[in-house]
């Protein structure tokens, strides 16, 4: 199934992002520190690089949209999305920025609703995602966008992911 992204947003442009972009990408994740803190690493054109393509366990890159939300030309978020993981009916959320001044203004829940509705209208019942543990913006941003801890947590490899998961 092809999922129909172009007209997930009211006020953005959608389009799947590419080695191009991965410049404005990077500058997207350089100006969200406090993330790449929790995981206790640098954000680097090599890591996004691998972000594009990298994909969990039985998926496949039909499965896979890394998507860069654009206004008048300029990244102002981007969403990894993996379609069909963990099982047929759940969507995931492999990661989720946004540009530092639009952050605290709704924005991202906006974004976030948006991407919800979508999903549901496509059939699928659940969305999923892993957020590192300690970090209490992303926890708070989630909770406010109706994910709940599965109980799960896994290792990161330094830090410690909580998985949750928001039904539809």
């Amino acid at each position: 199934m092809e999922l129909s992204f172009q007209d997930i947003s009211a006020q953005y442009q959608v389009r799947r992002l590419t080695e191009e972009d991965l410049p404005e990408l990077l500058a997207l994740a350089k100006d969200n520190p406090t993330y790449y803190r929790y995981m206790g690493e640098e954000p680097t054109l090599e890591g996004l690089r691998g972000d594009l393509t990298k994909l969990p366990p039985r998926t496949t890159s039909e499965d896979k949209y890394f998507l860069g939300y654009f206004r008048d030309g300029r990244l102002c978020a981007a969403l990894d999305l993996i379609l069909h993981f963990p099982n047929p009916e759940t969507a995931f959320v492999g990661w989720f920025i946004l540009r530092k001044d639009l952050q605290g203004r709704g924005v991202g829940t906006a974004l976030v609703s948006e991407l919800m509705d979508l999903l549901r209208a496509q059939g699928f019942r659940s969305v999923r995602l892993g957020r590192v543990k300690g970090n209490p913006e992303s926890e708070a941003f989630w909770v406010k966008n109706q994910f709940t801890p599965t109980g799960i947590e896994t290792d990161g490899g330094g830090y410690t992911i909580v998985v949750m998961q928001r039904e539809l």
